[in-house]
């Protein structure tokens, strides 16, 4: 198994977690967790591949990936039955792992398309906030990449690293990590200490600037 594909199946189990533990706080059957992991493991990826025509897609071509979603949901709310809740903050730190992985793995997969360095950040913010986007979105939750703390601009860190450091053929492995690491940090930090961009808004028709 390449490293590829093993990153690329832990990228769908650790979202598919954060989806089954979003489920789980809106209180859905068992289907319904199993749809929203579903969703939230294979969204992203199955946007990227529509736009870049790179067909089948993945989980069609290999019925693992849907396997590895389904028992991560099910070993989740296995977990949660007979231990404890986990706190939003383990939602929040589950979705940064995702996040990572999937970001560098679409800017990998928009690379090997010969794409221009821009579309290949945009295909892996693309890869790893689309599946949190449509869980929060059918959740009828504010979707994370919408919120004050940051979270696509970690996926354009981690995705300009990556690009970089191909680019100067760096040795193999090396770039893939420092990107992931990037993406990580960045996102964790933004999750420790409430970190965000400024904040735009308009009262009575006037512009005004906030940093919270």
């Amino acid at each position: 198994m390449s490293w590829f594909y093993a990153f690329d199946l832990f990228g769908v189990a650790v979202f598919a977690i954060t989806g089954a533990l979003m489920a789980g706080r809106k209180s859905m059957d068992l289907f319904g967790v199993m749809v929203i992991a579903l969703v939230t493991a294979l969204g992203g990826g199955t946007l990227r591949d529509a736009i870049l025509d790179n067909h089948p897609v993945a989980w069609i071509r290999n019925d693992l990936y849907i396997l590895v979603a389904v028992l991560a949901a099910v070993g989740t709310i296995v977990w949660v039955r007979f231990t404890r809740p986990i706190h939003e903050t383990g939602l929040l730190i589950a979705d940064a792992f995702g996040l990572a992985v999937f970001t560098v793995i679409g800017t990998q997969v928009a690379m090997a398309q010969e794409v221009p360095a821009s579309a290949a950040v945009i295909m892996g913010v693309m890869t790893g906030v689309a599946g949190g986007v449509m869980r929060d979105i059918i959740c009828n939750e504010i979707p994370l990449i919408f919120q004050k703390e940051i979270y696509a601009t970690a996926c354009i860190a981690g995705s300009l690293v990556y690009i970089v450091l191909h680019q100067i053929e760096s040795p193999t492995g090396f770039d893939v990590t420092v990107a992931m690491l990037t993406v990580l940090v960045i996102r964790l930090a933004a999750i420790r200490w409430h970190l965000g961009l400024p904040r735009f808004h308009l009262l009575d028709g006037k512009p005004r600037r906030d940093n919270q």
